[in-house]
C-alpha cells in the first residue's frame, strides 16, 4: 500500500479534530443512546406541564425517528425480534405526547406487539419501575422493603455499598417512592389497561426478598430507610443539580423528591430541570437527551490521540485541552472511598458535571495527556501523582480493574435471579478496563509484567481468556473491545508476542475479519455472550483489531494493509459501538470515528516505518 496516503489522511484528520475544539479546550460531540432518556424526559415534561411545546415536540420528533420500518423500537439496528421494553416505552411517550393515539396507525404494530409478547409484565425491570412511577403499574407487594438495604450498617453481611454505585444512583429515588406506593400523574397520563395481560406475575424486585430472608434483616433498620434514602440522595447531587451526572438518575430523582413533599419551584428540582435541558444534543433537526455527555472522555481520547498523532505537546489546542483535564481532576471523596479509605482523591469522571464519580477508564484516559506534561510544570506533576495512585490503589483483590470502585463484586448479588445482575447490580473486574489500564501504566510509566500489581493484572487476564482466544469488553462491542483492550495491554506489560495465548488471539482476529477488509460485531453478542459478526464493518472495531494486530507483529501483514485501507476510505457508521447494559442499553459515540480509526492509523504507520 502507499505509506503516503498514511502520511496525508493522518495530517488532514489531524487538523480536522483541531478544528473542531470549543473555546474552553473540549471537545464536544454528542453520547447518542438509547431512546430510554428520550422517553422518560417526555413523560417528565408533560407530567409536570411543561409549555415550552417546540422542544416536546423536537423530542416526540425523535423518537418517531427511531422506530423501524416494522413500526416498532430497537435499541440496536440488527436486534431480532424488536426490544419489547423499548418499544413499550417509545409507545407510552408517544401517547404522553399528544400528537400520537392508542388507534393510530403508527403505533399500531407497537400496540400489538406489545400485546402478543406479554404486555407490561414483561418489561425490564427499570421500565416497569418507570411506569409504575406514574401511575401506569402496580408496586409490587413484598413482605421486606428492599429499601432497608440503605439503612444496613458497613458491619452487615451486605449493604448498600456492595451494590455498583451506577445501581445505587438508580435505586436510591425508586425505593423512596416504592415504600408508600406513591406515583406521580396528570391530565396527560394515558390509560394502558390493555397493555395489562392476565397472568401471573412474579416481580423481579422480590428476589430482593429471598437476600433479606438470608441475612435476617430485622425490622427496626426500617425506620431509617426514609430517612437515609434522602440522605443518600441529597449528598450525591452534583453542582451541576444532577444526581451522580446521569440523566435517568436525575429523572427518578425528581420524581422521588416530588412526591416527597419538594415543590415543583423548589431550587432543588429547578436546578436539577436546567441541567437536563442542557444534556439535550440536536440530532437531524431533533432533541435527543444524553444519559451521560461524554465531554471530558472525548477531550481525553482525542488529546491523547492528537499527541500520539505527533502534534506537539505546546501546541495551543494541547494547552487548552490539558489545563481543561487538570481542571476536572477530582478533589472530592466519593462512594469509592467507602471500600478504598486510605487514598486522597484523584481521578477523572466521564461527564463535565462529574465530580464525586471518578472511573477507572476516565482516569487512565486523562493521565496519558498529563503525563506528557510531567517535567514541564509542576502543577501536572502533583496531578499525574495523585491520579497515578489513585488509579493503582483501585486494582481490586483479583487483580484486575473495575469501573467505578473496588471489590465490588459479591457473589450472593451478582447471582441473584435478576437479568442481568452481573451487569447492573455489580462492578466486577473487566478485560476492557484492566487491559487499557496496564497499557497505560506500561507505556506510560515503565511497569512491567514484574511489577507485582502488574503481574497480578496479567494473571487475571489469563484466567479471562475465552476458549478461542477473545477476551470479553463490558463497556465496548464487545470481544473485539476486550481482546484489543487485553492485547494491547499484556504487549505493553512486556509480554513476548509470540506467546502461544497472544497468537491464539490474534489468530482469532484475522479468522473474523470481513472480506472488505474491516471488522464488526453485531450488539448481539453482548447478549448472547458469545462473538456475533456484524454483516458491515465499522471504523472504530476496525481501528481496535488493527491496533491490536499492529502490536503483536513485527511486520505489516496483507490482513493489517487491508485493514488500512479500509480505514483511509470509510469514515462514520451509526451503529452503536459504546455498551452500557446488554440487550438495553448501547451507544454510539460521535467522537469514535475521529478518534479510533486516527489512533489505529498513527500507530500502525509509526511502527512499520520507524
Amino acid at each position: 500500500m502507499d505509506i503516503r496516503k498514511i502520511e496525508i489522511d493522518v495530517h488532514k484528520r489531524c487538523n480536522e479534530l483541531l478544528s473542531m475544539q470549543k473555546p474552553d479546550g473540549t471537545w464536544r460531540f454528542c453520547f447518542e443512546n438509547p431512546l430510554i432518556t428520550d422517553a422518560y424526559m417526555l413523560i417528565l415534561l408533560r407530567t409536570l406541564e411543561y409549555r415550552n411545546e417546540k422542544i416536546i415536540k423536537q423530542i416526540t420528533d425523535r423518537i418517531r425517528s427511531q422506530q423501524s420500518p416494522d413500526g416498532l423500537w430497537r435499541v440496536y439496528s440488527n436486534e431480532e425480534p424488536a426490544n419489547l421494553s423499548a418499544t413499550i416505552q417509545a409507545y407510552t411517550a408517544l401517547l404522553y405526547s399528544r400528537y400520537y393515539k392508542s388507534n393510530d396507525d403508527k403505533l399500531q404494530p407497537a400496540r400489538e406487539f406489545i400485546i402478543k409478547n406479554g404486555g407490561l409484565k414483561e418489561a425490564d425491570l427499570i421500565t416497569k419501575v418507570f411506569l409504575a412511577m406514574n401511575g401506569l403499574y402496580m408496586w409490587p407487594d413484598v413482605p421486606i422493603d428492599p429499601a432497608i438495604l440503605f439503612s444496613l450498617p458497613l458491619t452487615a453481611p451486605i449493604n448498600q455499598y456492595d451494590i455498583s454505585s451506577y445501581a445505587r444512583g438508580h435505586f436510591a429515588p425508586v425505593l423512596l417512592m416504592m415504600d408508600a406506593k406513591k406515583k406521580l400523574t396528570s391530565k396527560y397520563t394515558p390509560d394502558l389497561s390493555e397493555l395489562y395481560i392476565n397472568g401471573d406475575e412474579s416481580s423481579q424486585l422480590e428476589e430482593w426478598v429471598n437476600l433479606f430472608s438470608l441475612l435476617n434483616i430485622r425490622d427496626y433498620y426500617s425506620q431509617l430507610k426514609k430517612e437515609n434514602l434522602l440522605s443518600y440522595i441529597q449528598s450525591h447531587i452534583e453542582p451541576d443539580g444532577t444526581l451522580l451526572s446521569y440523566s435517568l438518575t436525575t429523572i427518578f430523582m425528581i420524581y422521588a423528591l416530588l412526591t416527597n413533599g419538594y415543590s415543583r419551584d423548589s431550587d432543588v428540582i429547578q436546578n436539577a430541570m436546567n441541567s437536563l435541558m442542557k444534556m439535550f444534543c440536536e440530532t437531524d433537526e431533533t432533541l435527543h437527551l444524553q444519559n451521560s455527555p461524554s465531554t471530558t472522555w472525548d477531550t481525553s481520547l482525542i488529546l491523547y490521540t492528537l499527541l500520539e498523532a505527533g502534534v506537539p505537546v505546546n501546541h495551543t489546542s494541547i494547552l487548552r485541552g490539558s489545563q481543561f483535564l487538570l481542571n476536572q481532576q477530582h478533589t472530592k471523596y466519593g462512594d469509592w472511598a467507602v471500600h478504598n479509605p486510605n487514598v486522597l482523591p484523584g481521578g477523572w469522571g466521564f461527564s463535565i458535571g462529574n465530580t464525586i464519580h471518578p472511573d477507572i477508564d476516565d482516569t487512565q484516559a486523562a493521565l496519558r495527556t498529563v503525563a506528557h506534561f510531567y517535567q514541564m510544570n509542576p502543577s501536572y506533576q502533583t496531578s499525574y501523582e495523585r491520579g497515578l495512585t489513585w488509579l493503582l490503589s483501585m486494582q481490586n483483590d483479583d487483580g484486575g480493574w473495575a469501573a467505578f470502585e473496588k471489590n465490588t463484586n459479591r457473589f450472593i448479588i451478582g447471582n441473584l435471579p435478576i437479568k442481568y445482575a452481573k451487569d447492573a447490580l455489580i462492578d466486577p473486574s473487566t478485560p476492557d478496563l484492566t487491559g487499557r489500564t496496564i497499557e497505560f501504566l506500561g507505556r506510560f510509566h515503565g511497569l512491567n509484567y514484574k511489577h507485582p500489581s502488574i503481574k497480578k493484572a496479567v494473571n487475571w487476564l489469563w484466567q479471562n481468556q475465552e476458549q478461542n482466544g477473545s477476551w470479553y469488553g463490558r463497556w465496548g462491542v464487545c470481544y473485539l473491545y476486550g481482546t484489543w483492550a487485553a492485547i494491547t495491554g499484556l504487549i505493553a506489560s512486556g509480554i513476548d508476542p509470540t506467546h502461544n495465548r497472544v497468537q491464539k488471539a490474534k489468530n482469532w482476529l484475522l479468522s473474523i475479519q470481513n472480506d472488505d477488509g474491516g471488522w464488526g460485531e453485531s450488539c448481539e453478542s453482548d447478549e448472547k455472550r458469545k462473538y456475533v459478526a456484524l454483516k458491515e464493518s465499522t471504523p472504530s472495531q476496525t481501528a481496535w483489531a488493527l491496533n491490536a494486530l499492529t502490536v503483536i507483529s513485527d511486520q505489516p501483514t496483507f490482513e493489517m494493509k487491508r485493514a488500512a485501507e479500509w480505514l483511509l476510505n470509510h469514515k462514520k457508521t451509526n451503529y452503536p459501538t459504546g455498551a452500557g447494559l446488554p440487550g438495553a442499553f448501547y451507544i454510539r459515540y460521535h467522537s469514535y470515528p475521529y478518534i479510533w480509526p486516527l489512533l489505529g492509523l498513527v500507530h500502525f504507520y509509526k511502527k512499520f516505518t520507524s
